[in-house]
């Protein structure tokens, strides 16, 4: 039987500005979210019946609470296919990070079993599986940075930023996540991230298309850093740090706990992530990506 093998990438948040709270009960905002080159793999093949999950990390779950094995169901059930599949799932991007890692498998998984089986559906049925997926996952559908709205799940493509060209980021998880639904429930004690300033998507997205990236560095925001910061202030030491270090632009990612440096090149980067073992040891987990 044929096999599909696809990799997974991750994202950032370079902007998470939240607008408001909406009367569905998701919050409006605005994102600029950018590829990052740090990847799962995803390997599917078909079976006679049923969906068989597995994965490279022995307490992820696999049955039918995990993102992969509901993208699975819906692709199989809306293209009314019988036959079965199995997936196996190389965990290489941390849990709870901020970084998609799980939104990005939905959609990869959709985008290999579409593969798969022959391209039974047109891109704008994987798009609607996709966005009731998860408001992330339909940036994952494509490969550019992206400006995303509505709930993050209305995605317009963007030309890569020549702020970045050549950039690498360092990429830092403490070893603890932070819940997506605490984050947002906890924004009602922070009035000005909850009402974020609108317009500061564009206000970015001018200075990435230039090739300033201290320029650009200084416009990042998230609206999320105010309750996790204030819950954690051990990721406000590592802000700290990597500015006080040279870091251009540093940020949390999504709703953490990931925080992210862009760095001007690849050398720039492994000095930084050397500095930061030195300092605060080897407990969380670092990685270098490219863009």
């Amino acid at each position: 039987m044929s096999t599909v093998t696809r990799q997974s990438p991750c994202k950032v948040n370079l902007l998470l500005n939240i607008l408001r709270k909406r009367e569905d009960g998701f919050h409006e905002l605005e994102t600029v979210m950018q590829p990052v080159q740090l990847c799962d793999q995803l390997e599917v093949k078909q079976a006679a019946s049923g969906i068989t999950l597995t994965c490279s990390l022995p307490t992820l779950p696999v049955d039918g609470s995990n993102l992969v094995h509901k993208a699975a169901t819906a692709f199989l059930h809306t293209a009314a296919i019988t036959d079965g599949v199995k997936i196996h799932l190389e965990k290489r991007i941390p849990l709870a990070a901020g970084l998609g890692g799980g939104s990005g498998n939905a959609a990869h998984t959709l985008c290999a079993l579409n593969e798969l089986f022959g391209l039974p559906l047109p891109t704008t049925k994987l798009q609607e599986l996709a966005a009731a997926l998860g408001s992330d996952v339909p940036f994952f559908l494509q490969s550019q940075p992206a400006l995303a709205y509505g709930r993050g799940e209305l995605v317009q493509p963007l030309a890569p930023f020549p702020a970045l060209r050549g950039a690498h980021l360092l990429l830092i998880h403490p070893g603890f996540g932070i819940s997506t639904a605490w984050a947002y429930q906890s924004l009602a004690k922070f009035p000005d991230a909850l009402h974020g300033k609108v317009g500061r998507a564009q206000q970015l997205i001018s200075l990435l298309q230039t090739a300033d990236l201290a320029a650009a560095g200084r416009a990042l925001y998230n609206s999320l850093e105010a309750p996790a910061l204030a819950k954690h202030p051990l990721l406000a030491l590592y802000q700290e740090f990597l500015r006080a270090n040279g870091a251009p632009a540093v940020l949390m990612s999504g709703s953490g706990s990931t925080t992210f440096a862009i760095l001007p090149h690849r050398e720039s980067a492994d000095r930084l992530r050397e500095r930061f073992l030195a300092k605060f040891g080897s407990s969380a987990w670092t990685s270098v990506a490219a863009l």
